[in-house]
This record gives C-alpha cells, structure tokens and sequence, in this order.
C-alpha cells in the first residue's frame, strides 16, 4: 500500500514555478527552478490533480523545463502521439503562460506534484524501484 503524504509534509519540497509558452506555440509549458535536481532526458512522475502522469525533462537556454504531462512513460518520450494531460490541467485551473504555479518535489527525480498557488494535494508515494531494476525496465521500454 503506497503513503499518503500531503505538500505541508517536511519531507516535501516545494518550489514556485512558471507556466510559460512552449516555443512558439500559445500551449504552456512549464519552466522548473534551477534549485530542482533534475536532468535533460529524465522521466519523471508527474502530480496534476491526484491523478500521475510520466513528463519528460528537456532543456533550453534558460534552463530545465516540462513541455507536457502524457498518460504513460512511452509517450512522454514521443508527446506527439499522446494527450498533453499539462495543458488540460492548466486550462481547467485557469492558468496561462504567465502565471505562478506551486511543484511539490516529493520524491527527487522522480515524483513531482504540480498545483495551483494555495491548493492543498496529497500524494501517493510508491517505493521506487532500485536502480538496476529501473535501468533494466527502461531498456526494454525503448
């Protein structure tokens, strides 16, 4: 059975972070703080709303950023083939580029909750698998 632990949790990280254009699209992304702990090409967990998606992080030349949340680590690998679930919750929250969002860091590298400024969320935390186990899931994942 997973833990339950809510954004007020000591344990928890929370950053303040900025949904910005993607490119030259008007769809946001969302611009991480340099403060995270993160890398261009790691998936992670993604929070919006209590339901989990996978986000892939990519970099620009401002910094780390997430294009899109997807349903499932193979398609944050490949978004154009998946539903970008951050743009559906950026809309259903009434944020636009522009605007300030809450990231919970709740496991580092790989578990992150995204929501809006003043909103309470609780996570489910799941033990992540060893390293060896993840590297080998990941290889056959691609």
């Amino acid at each position: 059975m997973p833990d339950r632990v809510s954004h007020e949790n000591p344990s928890v990280t929370t950053y303040r972070a900025r949904l910005e254009r993607s490119g030259g699209t008007r769809r946001p992304c969302l611009r991480l703080p340099d403060e995270l702990d993160a890398e261009d090409g790691d998936i992670v967990r993604l929070v919006l709303d209590g339901d989990e998606h996978h986000a892939k992080i990519d970099s620009d030349a401002r910094g780390m950023l997430i294009r899109g949340a997807y349903d499932n680590r193979r398609l944050a690998r490949t978004p154009g083939e998946g539903e970008n679930r951050l743009v559906e919750w950026a809309e259903t929250n009434g944020r636009t580029p522009g605007t300030s969002v809450e990231l919970d860091e709740v496991e580092p590298g790989h578990l992150y909750g995204l929501r809006v400024p003043g909103k309470r969320a609780v996570y489910s935390v799941t033990r992540q698998p060893k390293s060896s186990l993840a590297d080998i899931a990941q290889q056959l994942d691609e």
